[in-house]
């Protein structure tokens, strides 16, 4: 899942973005307004974190020409007050959450967490197919009940095929979710991950999950 921070403090960005990265997530940092909206129209994000106080324009005026331009990315809004009001104008400019500065990791986490289970089609925490088991919340990946080490990079390529099993994903569409903007899509970085991932979760077994279309993409689901 690929995340946009928008917050112009560089040292609260730095540490938020090490957080995500080492939950994961990909991540791309924008540090006003006028980058934020830039990033969000050539990127599909999964979700976008937005500070209040930006330079150019504020967060409530992003997240209002967010919504204005038909983006329906998940927002949360980063505000050092979250008082009633300050929630309102947040909700009404199209925020999806609030959360207080400085940040807490563990709720942020959790935050982030709630809002993309809900706009990946109000899957479950834990996700199965036949014997692969992939918990989302503690990353554990498991099949016939023995436990696969993953690196950060082949679990999140894992749980986004997870989040559409059965269904077509093309490079471009795990190039926009599961790398950030360092990707280079020239290279053939997306083909090692996928071969890495296939052995790991189909070697040994009969049933294979995890199949290429040639020339299209890649599909998780069983066959036996």
């Amino acid at each position: 899942m690929r995340i946009l921070i928008v917050e112009h403090e560089r040292e609260m960005a730095t540490a938020i973005a090490k957080e995500l990265r080492e939950q994961s997530y990909a991540v791309d940092v924008a540090e006003d307004g006028n980058a934020a909206i830039y990033q969000a129209s050539i990127h599909d994000y999964d979700l976008i974190l937005l500070d209040v106080l930006l330079p150019h324009r504020d967060g409530f005026e992003v997240c209002r020409d967010l919504r204005a331009a038909g983006n329906s990315t998940p927002i949360v809004m980063l505000a050092t007050s979250v008082a009633v009001a300050d929630r309102i104008k947040g909700f009404e400019a199209g925020a999806d959450d609030l959360l207080a500065k400085p940040v807490s990791f563990p709720e942020l986490l959790v935050r982030i967490r709630v809002l993309l289970r809900r706009d990946s089609r109000l899957l479950p925490d834990v996700i199965q197919l036949e014997d692969l088991v992939i918990d989302s919340a503690s990353h554990g990946v498991s099949r016939g009940g023995r436990r696969i080490e993953l690196t950060a990079k082949e679990y999140a390529l894992l749980e986004y095929f997870a989040r559409h099993v059965g269904r077509l994903v093309t490079r471009h569409e795990i190039g926009e979710h599961v790398w950030d903007r360092g990707y280079d899509h020239l290279s053939n970085i997306i083909d090692v991950y996928i071969n890495r991932l296939r052995k790991k979760i189909d070697y040994g077994h009969s049933t294979k999950l995890l199949h290429t279309r040639r020339g299209e993409g890649y599909v998780l689901e069983a066959r036996h």
